[in-house]
């Protein structure tokens, strides 16, 4: 554990050297460039340049974004936004999704992911990328040509370290075993939702994680916004959610399961007097292979409150409750595998 004046604690992603601070600000608030997007936050440049200043204070480095968010403009954004600060930040986006109308504007062929960068690069006002993701597995072109293609991005200077996203647990064991076969580049961090109400990554990817030494980077840690605080049972959403428009596009845990976690996360706000949405970061801060938690914030306001989830941990006693609360049943072979801890140990308690 590292920690620097501002009492950020960094943490080693995955196999590799980099450091990364324990919280990473989400720039998919940034650009609204249209509907989806929109509903999660229309941040521009000013606003953009304000909220980085102030994750810089608090010792918050890396930013997150991607080509898809906005179409673009979210990667413009933030390009704007860390004008003279560059070098102060580590700067993550990612390829692979559809950017264009052409046959070839979607997948991580080398032609696609050639492309991407470019216009990622350009976009972003840089010459380089810190972290740069496949946004998902792309089941069509071969995982050597998608991995070669990296590989030469990093040799090139123009990428620092390659990551993945969204795969499945053969996808990335497959794509390291190419990485090892050949001397490529491998992905050092598997950017994965994890929340208090979706822990299916627990089961597959966090064994494998640890196996290789992978590192998480968590988006949506507040449960596709559900674990904000402001939903509880027998109440309607609030005025301002992103649910209103994007529920259907995310998990959807079911009602009873989403009340009975936020019940024990308000018990452990009443005994931490922290809020609930800090409670739910800070227990994913001490789950294992997780390197950082990547956070969005509207505004000024709720960026504070995010920050203030680090620098403290919950007793054993509250991540058990939590724990217990959020508990599911596991699919198969999982839950067979749960029988035989003796020489199948589990990354993380059952609950």
């Amino acid at each position: 554990m590292i920690v620097d004046n501002a009492h950020m604690e960094y943490r080693q992603l995955g196999h590799s050297g980099l450091k990364v601070p324990v919280l990473s600000f989400g720039a998919g608030t940034f650009g609204g460039g249209n509907e989806f997007f929109r509903a999660w936050g229309d941040t521009g440049v000013e606003e953009a340049k304000r909220l980085i200043d102030i994750c810089l204070d608090s010792g918050v480095n890396l930013i997150d974004t991607a080509d898809i968010y906005s179409y673009g403009l979210s990667e413009e954004v933030v390009g704007k936004a860390v004008v003279g600060k560059r070098d102060k930040l580590l700067i993550s986006t990612k390829a692979t999704f559809r950017f264009g109308e052409g046959p070839n504007d979607a997948g991580s062929s080398r032609y696609h992911l050639v492309k991407s960068l470019e216009g990622s690069l350009r976009r972003l006002g840089t010459d380089y990328v810190d972290i740069y993701h496949m946004h998902g597995f792309d089941a069509t072109t071969p995982v050597e040509e998608t991995l070669e293609t990296l590989d030469g991005f990093v040799r090139s200077g123009k990428v620092r370290y390659i990551a993945c996203s969204n795969f499945s647990g053969w996808h990335l064991m497959k794509s390291l075993s190419v990485s090892e076969r050949y001397g490529w580049a491998r992905y050092v961090g598997h950017q994965v939702y994890y929340s208090l109400i979706g822990r299916d990554y627990e089961w597959e990817l966090m064994p494998l994680a640890l196996d290789q030494k992978v590192g998480a980077l968590i988006w949506s840690p507040l449960g596709w916004g559900r674990l904000t605080g402001k939903i509880r049972r027998g109440q309607p959403l609030p005025e301002v959610s992103r649910l209103h428009k994007t529920a259907d596009m995310g998990p959807q845990p079911a009602d009873d399961y989403l009340y009975k976690v936020v019940d024990a996360l308000d018990e452990v706000a009443e005994e931490t007097g922290k809020s609930v949405p800090q409670i739910a970061l800070n227990w994913l801060l001490q789950r294992p292979t997780v390197s950082t938690v990547i956070f969005g914030a509207r505004n000024e306001e709720q960026l504070r409150q995010n920050l203030a989830a680090a620098g403290w941990n919950l007793t054993p006693e509250q991540v058990a409750k939590l724990d217990a609360a959020s508990h599911v049943q596991r699919a198969y072979p999982y839950w067979h595998q749960a029988q035989f801890v003796e020489r199948n140990p589990l990354p993380v308690p059952e609950g």
